[in-house]
């Protein structure tokens, strides 16, 4: 008997997910409680995903072994407490995909600003260096879709907290934060440090082969760095001193200290 997956939300991460999870081999059903959108929806249809739109049926929903939720559903959603209530798995998009990305290697970015040109950036370095690559996540395609229909070597990735709140294994090679300021409170139960953790965890599961990018000059992510277990390589970037391990800038040139001879 095929292993049930219920996905709520009909958007880019959850089409993206019911693609990968039907290509696995899962029985899959996507409840969305507003109306999908009409390319969406042919999606679905022409997959052959059996879905729902304008509403939650909760018994098409409650018999799921795993769920997987869009990130602007929120914790103190009635249907998501129902499901914590049954101790069903929930888990992030980016993390179903991260399960079967294979011997891929996945750059993860996150942070309140500047996440989108990094990850932008980022990409474009790749390109250039002629990886194998896509950009994925809340910038181009979803990580799910990509996995499902176009595999890549590398996955550059942007994440936001909501993202992050729902991930189990979730393991990036390369994490980058690139700085910490007052936002989404409303989903944090307005403490800020309730959101501080969230943007943290992306490194939660690294180990000492990976590696974690972040901004010395920032204050908040600075002030909360030593609160939280790292495991991976440090990799501290500035542009107000030189550093023997980390990345800085003097005289309008960019310098990099590192050990290894590569990262990716």
């Amino acid at each position: 008997m095929k292993k049930r997956i219920v996905i709520l939300g009909a958007g880019e991460s959850g089409v993206g997910e019911a693609l990968l999870a039907q290509k696995k081999g899962y029985d899959v059903f996507v409840s969305d409680a507003s109306l999908i959108k009409a390319s969406f929806k042919n999606e679905l249809k022409s997959a052959g995903i059996d879905f729902e739109e304008g509403l939650h049926s909760e018994e098409k929903i409650f018999n799921a072994a795993l769920i997987m939720k869009s990130p602007g559903i929120p914790e103190n959603n009635e249907l998501v407490m129902k499901l914590r209530k049954r101790q069903i798995e929930i888990i992030s998009e980016i993390e179903f995909a991260f399960r079967y990305k294979g011997d891929s290697k996945v750059i993860a970015i996150t942070g309140s600003n500047g996440k989108t040109t990094t990850t932008a950036m980022v990409f474009h370095i790749c390109q250039v260096a002629a990886l194998d690559c896509a950009m994925v996540g809340n910038i181009g395609y979803s990580f799910a879709r990509q996995v499902a229909t176009d595999k890549k070597k590398v996955y550059v990735t942007e994440i936001s907290s909501f993202q992050l709140d729902d991930i189990k294994t979730f393991r990036p090679d390369i994490a980058i934060l690139t700085n910490i300021t007052e936002d989404h409170l409303d989903r944090y139960e307005y403490n800020f440090e309730n959101y501080i953790k969230s943007k943290f965890s992306i490194i939660k599961n690294q180990t000492e082969n990976d590696v974690f990018i972040y901004c010395l000059d920032d204050e908040i992510t600075m002030k909360y760095l030593n609160k939280f277990l790292i495991k991976s390589n440090p990799l501290p970037y500035t542009m107000d001193k030189s550093l023997q391990k980390g990345a800085y800038i003097s005289d309008a040139k960019m310098h990099l200290n590192w050990q290894e001879d590569k990262i990716i």
